[in-house]
This record gives structure tokens, sequence and C-alpha cells, in this order.
């Protein structure tokens, strides 16, 4: 399928036809670029969002996918940049202007305007609201390893704009709990909480796992914590059920 892709509608300068947000976002989410072109691809679909000022310009079969596709293609930080803009169209657009729910359309009711058509305009539509999904997933880094959450991963991608974040997912097993912070000095505080007979992969930023701790005290011997391996920037433990309380100098 990704050579039958590249050869259609991949270009070598990364460009796919029409280079829309939403041809890049489904051809990233659902890994159709070959290592190769990820590079310009990439450089490409960053542009696709820039020409349009910071904003997304997708419907409802690209909303979804449009965050994790740039998570997918390492830039995260346009990731939040789209999911912080306040200016229409955003998610945060609507919640200047009081919506409680997620609309329709993004200018559902604006003060210029009023309401939209009211063949087309509801005020409670899942569609672009499935951007919880990746707040989930990448902001609380909260994604399962196996069904039913018995092992699953924490691993938050940590963005500009945010100085903390905390999710509950309540899952067959229990619930499940990731909550980070920034501190002011530019220590990293994280609080996770695995239910009972489970166990988390957890990635936590750290310039060195010497610089990690938990509950207070160094990583030595703390219980239900196993040191794995570093990946990138972030040190691995393999954590047993628990609530624990990591701090680290990313």
């Amino acid at each position: 399928a990704g050579e039958a892709f590249r050869t259609k509608f991949l270009a070598a300068d990364g460009t796919i036809q029409e280079s829309s947000q939403t041809g890049f976002a489904l051809a990233f989410s659902i890994d159709l670029i070959p290592d190769e072109l990820r590079a310009k691809a990439t450089e490409q679909f960053v542009k696709s969002i820039e020409q349009k000022d910071w904003h997304l310009a997708t419907g409802f079969v690209g909303t979804q996918r449009l965050l994790p596709a740039l998570t997918a293609a390492g830039r995260s930080d346009v990731a939040y940049r789209l999911l912080l803009q306040e200016t229409f169209p955003s998610w945060l657009f609507q919640v200047k202007l009081g919506a409680t729910t997620m609309w329709e359309r993004w200018d559902g009711w604006t003060p210029e305007k009023g309401f939209q058509d009211p063949g087309m305009n509801s005020f409670n539509h899942y569609a672009f609201g499935s951007v919880g999904q990746w707040m989930y997933g990448a902001v609380a880094g909260i994604e399962t390893d196996t069904p039913g959450f018995k092992t699953f991963t924490i691993k938050p991608v940590i963005g500009e704009g945010l100085t903390h974040a905390e999710a509950t997912y309540k899952s067959v097993r229990g619930e499940i709990k990731s909550g980070w912070k920034k501190e002011a000095d530019g220590t990293l505080k994280f609080d996770i909480t695995v239910p009972p007979n489970t166990s988390a992969m957890v990635f936590i930023p750290a310039e060195s796992p010497q610089v990690v701790t938990e509950g207070g005290e160094p990583m030595v011997d703390r219980p239900g914590v196993q040191f794995i391996d570093r990946e990138g920037a972030c040190a691995v433990y393999k954590v047993a059920s628990g609530s624990y309380h990591f701090a680290s100098k990313p």
C-alpha cells in the first residue's frame, strides 16, 4: 500500500497530490510516508498549516488525525500550537465564546453573525471533539499496550503553552492517572497511578537517570519501579501497581 501511495500521490519534494492538511494527516497517521521522504513531507505538512496562519483547515475526517499525525511526524510543537489557538477556526475559539460542548461547526455562533444555518448547526456534536484522543494519548501520554490495559504506556509529550496537565482513564482494571507539572526552576513533576494487577512502562524526560527521583528519594531500590533503559530524551521505567510521584530535570 505504501509503495502504491508513493507512486500515485507523493512527489519527490514531499508534497502530496493537492497537499491538504487532511492528506498529510492521513498519510502520516497510517504510516504511508517512506523514511527517505519523511523530513521533506513533514516540512510540507507544517507549511500547509503555516499557510493558514497556524490554523487547522480540516473537517470531520482530517481533524481526528491531525494532531496525532503531527506527533508522529515529530512536530508536537505544531500540534500544541493548534490546540491552543484562540482565533477562528479553533477549539478555543468556541471555548472563549462560552461553549461547554463541542459544536458541529467551528463558527456555530459568533458575535458578528449570530447562529449558523439551523439545518446543520448542532451544539453537541462529537467530531471535532476527537482531539480528546490526542490529549489523553499525547498530552497525558496514556496508551494501551495490551487489551484492557493489562499493560500500558505513560509517555507524556510536554509542550509549550501548558504548565501542567492531568488525565484519568477508568479502564476495566481500574483508574489510570497521569499528571505532570512544570516547576519554575525547570523541574518536571509526574503523578502516576497504575491499577491493581497491571503494569506500565513510564517515560520520564530526564538529562540522565541519575536526576530522576520518586517520592522525593533517589531511584535506587524504589519499590515497584525498575529502570529499563534510556530512549531518546527519556528514562524508561517498568512500574507495578500503585501511585508514584516522579521528579526530574529534562
